[in-house]
């Protein structure tokens, strides 16, 4: 039996190598993690959408009372049950829809933003005390929130921060409470989904649209710079300020086609221009909105610091998926070069 011969190469052979082969896998390695690190672990807050309950600082199923001076910005209506008292001290900025159809569709509509309220999230769970906390955007909910003291709600630099706050039963704020917002925001994104009643204290302040399923009681000098919005019971007043904000949609971005030296159509790449970042406050008690400057907020914080609602995807993450996949694209075809010059 012959032995076998040994395997020799041909000196006009190029020996081996594996570079390109660890360059390929290089790549591969690369992007793998990147891609799944590049995966969304969260997206915005969507906003509620009102409809035209968006017009409405108070809407009642059950009938509006009022005692005091009460300063209403925005329309006020009432259905099915129509009554309203004590308007005789109401400075109204806005119209008395009463019961008419303007109302019972803004009733309609109220319905469809608390089921839509009421289905965001998933929500981080919170205790029910709010007073203390400062809150990035995202769904929050408790069984019974209350809010003593100051709550102190940071967009970190977005003026179309979303807040929703989900409550199991209640909404009750403190005497003298109050919701303050960082970054420039308005209360166009705040909202309070209450499947039952609210109770707003003494001289308290709060931001945003509070949307109860039964009745709405503002006590002797609470301020809201938001909206009441009682889906079947009664809206109860006592010398309040209530002023729906004026919220502004987003500045379009615009397109403009490329021209030549004389002012006709050109060949070039047309331009767009970015919008420019503004935004408006309504005071209570003023019809008109009130300009403001967008800050970058701090990071301080009052009391305990829940978990962060994360609002986008990163662009980081992105970036290297991208230049991850480039490389293994990169290093297959390398390889392939290799491997057909060796033929």
């Amino acid at each position: 039996m012959s032995r076998p011969r040994p395997l020799t190469l041909s000196p006009a052979a190029p020996r081996p190598t594996t570079r390109w082969c660890r360059f390929g896998a290089l790549g591969a390695a690369l992007v793998v993690p990147a891609l799944l690190w590049a995966a969304p672990v969260g997206a915005a807050t969507a906003p509620v959408g009102l409809g035209t309950a968006a017009s409405f600082a108070v809407l009642a199923g059950a009938g509006i009372t009022n005692v005091g001076p009460t300063t209403i910005t925005g329309d006020v209506g009432t259905f099915a049950t129509t009554n309203e008292t004590g308007f005789n001290t109401v400075t109204l900025l806005g119209v008395d829809h009463a019961g008419d159809a303007v109302t019972q569709q803004g009733k309609n509509d109220l319905t469809t933003a608390f089921n839509q309220a009421a289905g965001s999230g998933p929500p981080v769970n919170l205790a029910d005390e709010l007073g203390g906390l400062t809150l990035t955007p995202g769904v929050y909910n408790g069984a019974a929130l209350q809010i003593t003291g100051t709550l102190t709600l940071d967009t970190l630099g977005d003026p179309n921060a979303v807040f929703i706050f989900q409550t199991g039963s209640t909404l009750t704020t403190a005497s003298s409470s109050n919701v303050l917002v960082l970054g420039g925001a308005t209360a166009c994104n705040v909202y309070w989904q209450v499947p039952s009643s609210t109770t707003l204290g003494t001289s308290s302040h709060l931001i945003g649209t509070v949307m109860a399923s039964t009745s709405i009681t503002a006590t002797t000098g609470a301020t809201i710079q938001g909206r009441l919005l009682a889906s079947t019971g009664a809206v109860t007043l006592d010398s309040n300020t209530i002023t729906v904000p004026v919220c502004a949609p987003p500045s379009p971005t615009t397109t403009t086609a490329a021209v030549d030296a004389n002012g006709g159509p050109g060949n070039g790449t047309p331009t767009t221009a970015a919008p420019t970042a503004t935004t408006t406050s309504a005071r209570p008690g003023l019809a008109a909105p009130v300009p403001t400057t967008t800050t970058t907020p701090d990071s301080t914080t009052n009391g305990g610091t829940p978990p962060l609602a994360f609002t986008g995807s990163s662009t980081r993450s992105m970036t290297i998926a991208v230049t991850g996949a480039a490389m293994l694209v990169s290093g297959a075809s390398l390889l392939r070069v290799r491997r057909t010059s060796r033929r």
